[in-house]
């Protein structure tokens, strides 16, 4: 039935199926329930689609675990290394709400010698050409259409068609020198690069527009990069009413394929279908160098509840046309000097998460100021919420019981926690009661080799594991790996309970500083060589329990306290450049027994040809 379900994914995704069929197919996903078969970029990933497992995913399969990986389908006979992934909307965040193909193999040999020609500046600051390419190089971007990895995007109630993403370096490159010569040089002061991130988006006749919208432009504030100039490359041509519409500015009705248009950031804009015919273009941006940048943080604020309620609109469907206005009121700002000033009611989210309750917008979190409460827990509650971290198996965000409320300030925030206070699900932890202490070493009647026959040792069936030198070695080994990630961590999840470490929380003036960990070392295990084929020191190593742990590189929050709440304010994004987070499972380990069972008793069948075959290993092959 699994393999049933999946197959029929993918011939029902061609849209010439009948509604009644689809229906049926979906009754029968809600249906079905099953375990996750890996996880990926810390989202559990199922071979096929069931009533949890709904979001379609495309991923290098190389980077699934071999044990699986044939499970999955490749259902893009022009990219076989793309796997097709089910995984759960519910666990997505920042670090996965997009999914970015690579596919710079389809382009590795297409020649990609580009030429813009025949410049026409049909509004100020927007110009259309028309592409000139080798025929090799034209067949692989009109293929992208035939690949059918598009994906429904988070917020197409607003943006019509369909849509995937990609990366191409390859295609990023040959576009930028041909936009260095076509461009008039008037605008390319400090021209960086063509982005490689691409969207291939894709409209029927009978599709809804893309609405009114201006661009978000890219921003890196490690690089001083910004962009300023939106590029579109129509693969197919035809007319619309209009196919692009300028606000204030002009528009086009008639479209030759491979045009290529380069308009200004600030216009808002608007796309058709075509009349007469698919139309499939790429979109991506041209990017400056821009040392000189001003970081306004209002609007970075309105940027991160956009972010926010994205993800949020999983839950609650309604606030993705809040998140679509606030996207919109920060691309205007970027150009306009600042916000204006907003207009209506705005969206809160009221959540409890065990007995805690808290109101977030994305960018602000409030909690109810009580004894039971640090602002450490405060301040660790906000960064599983805005990165919806998993516990155990669940994402934190399903793991809590939500509520929009709009409202046209934050006057009723205090009053309305107030009673609703509870004790905090983050418990204090000392993390060192994980790492017991080894046994000391037996001297004398046990052997210190863990195979128990060199220097002519014997192993019994009373060898004390814990007392073996060897062992004891390579379990301090393991125990420094594991330290090495959980120390260093602010919050663990054993299971779903959640723990903290609030030492890694320091409290400055207004401040929370969120300490993280320093880079990691490589341990290498060595292990006794020769006889048969007993076990070695690390056989005896196992695992006690695995630690969630994680680690967060974000700016400090800001914090306030009045009219008995705290007031974090959060600001990940600066104005759209992303900080980081890791999340990981660590194994805790422990030495077991020793058991009969480790020795593997027809080794009278050891011969001279295994003895080679031993001498040939040496300890870099533990690295």
């Amino acid at each position: 039935m699994s393999v049933e379900l999946r197959d029929r994914f993918f011939a029902l995704s061609t849209g010439r199926a009948p509604d009644d069929e689809i229906a049926r197919y979906r009754a029968q996903v809600d249906q079905t329930d099953t375990e996750p078969t890996a996880t990926l970029d810390g989202l559990a990933i199922c071979w096929h689609p069931t009533a949890r497992f709904k979001a379609v995913r495309f991923v290098d399969a190389e980077r699934i675990d071999a044990g699986v990986r044939e499970l999955f389908a490749r259902p893009s006979e022009t990219a076989p290394y793309l796997a097709a992934v089910f995984v759960d909307p519910r666990e997505l965040s920042f670090r996965t709400f997009e999914n970015i193909l690579p596919l710079d193999h389809l382009f590795a040999d297409a020649g990609l010698a580009f030429e813009l020609t025949r410049r026409e500046e049909f509004a100020k600051g927007a110009y259309s050409f028309s592409l000139r390419l080798p025929a090799s190089a034209r067949a692989r971007l009109e293929g992208l259409d035939a690949l059918n990895l598009y994906v429904p995007p988070l917020n197409a109630a607003s943006r019509g068609g369909d849509r995937f993403i990609f990366h191409s370096a390859l295609l990023a490159e040959a576009l930028t020198a041909a936009v260095a010569e076509a461009m008039p040089r008037s605008l390319l002061d400090g021209f960086s690069h063509v982005n490689p991130v691409f969207r291939c988006n894709r409209f029927e006749p009978d599709d809804a527009n893309f609405h009114r919208h201006r661009d978000t432009p890219y921003y890196d504030a490690a690089r001083g990069h910004v962009s300023r100039y939106t590029i579109l490359l129509y693969l197919t041509g035809g007319s619309g009413a209009p196919v692009l519409d300028l606000t204030d500015g002009g528009a086009l009705t008639e479209i030759e394929p491979f045009t290529c248009v380069i308009f200004d950031q600030r216009y808002e804009h608007e796309g058709a279908p075509y009349r007469d015919g698919r139309k499939v273009f790429l979109r991506t941006e041209l990017v400056f160098t821009d040392p000189d940048v001003e970081h306004d943080p209002e609007i970075a604020a309105l940027f991160s509840k956009a972010c926010y309620l994205t993800g949020e609109s999983v839950f609650a469907p309604e606030l993705a046309r809040h998140a679509d206005v606030y996207y919109n009121e920060v691309a205007a700002a970027h150009w306009n000097g600042g916000l204006a000033p907003g207009a209506g009611r705005v969206p809160f989210v009221h959540k409890r998460f065990r007995g805690v309750h808290f109101v977030a917008n994305g960018y602000d979190f409030w909690f109810a100021k009580s004894d039971e409460l640090s602002l450490a827990e405060c301040a660790a509650i906000t960064l599983l919420d805005y990165f919806n971290c998993r516990l155990g198996d669940t994402a934190f965000r399903a793991l809590c019981d939500s509520e929009v409320i709009e409202a046209d300030d934050t006057a009723w925030i205090p009053a309305f926690l107030k009673d609703r206070r509870g004790e905090s699900p983050v418990v204090p932890f000392d993390k060192s009661m994980l790492f017991p202490e080894p046994e000391e070493p037996a001297t004398g009647e046990l052997p210190d080799c863990a195979c128990g026959l060199c220097d002519g040792g014997m192993l019994g069936p009373h060898f004390d594991t814990t007392r073996n030198a060897d062992i004891i070695k390579h379990y301090t080994r393991a125990q420094d790996a594991a330290k090495a990630e959980i120390l260093p961590a602010p919050i663990l999840m054993l299971g779903e309970d959640v723990l903290l470490d609030p030492d890694m929380f320091v409290v400055e003036g207004n401040r929370i500083h969120v300490l993280g960990k320093k880079s990691l070392t490589p341990v290498n295990f060595a292990s006794c060589q020769g006889g048969p084929s007993f076990p070695s020191a690390e056989t005896f190593i196992d695992t006690a329990g695995t630690v969630g742990v994680a680690h967060f590189l974000v700016p400090p929050i800001l914090f306030a306290e009045s009219a008995g709440c705290y007031h974090l304010k959060f600001d990940f994004f600066r104005n759209s450049w992303m900080v980081g987070h890791e999340q990981s499972t660590v194994s805790v380990p422990m030495i077991r027994p020793f058991d009969s069972d480790d020795i593997d008793w027809d080794w009278e069948d050891y011969d001279e040809e295994d003895e080679d075959e031993d001498e040939d290993y040496d300890d870099e092959d533990d690295d």
